[in-house]
């Protein structure tokens, strides 16, 4: 019980980080999501070898971070079950590929442990600007964002049902293993036994319940799209921010920033 509402503490609180006022807060839905598919992709396409080349995007979302007034602590604890799996990625390359790449006094450094840590970077900084959009970004406005870029209606209304109502999912859960643990007092969990009918349960309500869902949503007017929100026209500032992200993305994709600053203190 306590899991299922640390999840939905977890949804709620993301909803109330989106509603800040900071500014990136304040900036057009669609210059922020094309500046994070913009950045995954940047990062992305750095070969694994290129550590050096990738290290300084590390920069970008911790200046976004500075300008949403978002701990850069927050991302790694919401994130915190994700990160080992992101970590896994590429762990036996230091095994694999024991190339020598670089010597350090009696240290080694071999080419699998670079494509190792280059990966991990990748996931990392993938999955920090993943969550900043979602942070400074409310669910109706990304789905706004997508409409203007012509993602299809339906793939758009399916992300931002799923997201609304999964928190009615997890209350039906919540409210099934309360009364689980009423009717076998000091149990931890439920038993083996009960998990098919427990779960076939879960479904059932939860159909119940999608069924008067959406009853309601055609009650008022919903004919199969939304008016995900209610967002201005984009201005100069927001031209300006995609402009400048922009334009950085493409330096540091360009450039390698960290062999141009070793050479000119050198």
């Amino acid at each position: 019980m306590d899991q299922i509402s640390a999840a939905m503490h977890d949804i709620a609180e993301i909803d109330t980080l989106a509603a800040g006022n900071s500014f990136l807060h304040r900036r057009h839905p669609l210059p922020k999501l094309l500046i994070t598919i913009l950045y995954i992709f940047t990062v992305v396409s750095f070969p694994t070898e290129q550590l050096s080349g990738i290290l300084p995007m590390i920069l970008v979302p911790v200046v976004l971070y500075q300008l949403a007034d978002i701990p850069v602590s927050t991302c790694f604890y919401k994130l915190r079950f994700i990160l080992p799996l992101v970590c896994a990625v590429g762990i036996w390359n230091p095994i694999l590929n024991r190339t020598p790449a670089l010597q350090m006094g009696r240290f080694v450094v071999t080419a699998g442990m670079i494509s190792f840590v280059t990966l991990l970077l990748k996931g990392i900084l993938s999955l920090m600007m993943s969550f900043l959009l979602i942070a400074v970004t409310s669910i109706e406005k990304i789905c706004y964002a997508l409409r203007l870029l012509h993602v299809p209606k339906i793939l758009v209304t399916q992300t931002l049902i799923t997201f609304r109502y999964i928190s009615l999912l997890l209350h039906e859960a919540g409210t099934m293993f309360q009364a689980y643990q009423l009717r076998a007092p000091g149990q931890k969990g439920v038993h083996i036994s009960a998990w098919g009918s427990f779960l076939g349960q879960l479904l059932l309500r939860s159909m119940d319940r999608a069924g008067e869902l959406y009853q309601s949503m055609e009650l008022r007017g919903f004919r199969g799209s939304f008016y995900y929100a209610d967002v201005k026209h984009a201005g100069k500032a927001d031209y300006m921010y995609f402009i400048v992200m922009a334009a950085v993305l493409l330096l540091f994709r360009s450039v390698n920033i960290s062999i141009l600053i070793g050479t000119i203190f050198s």
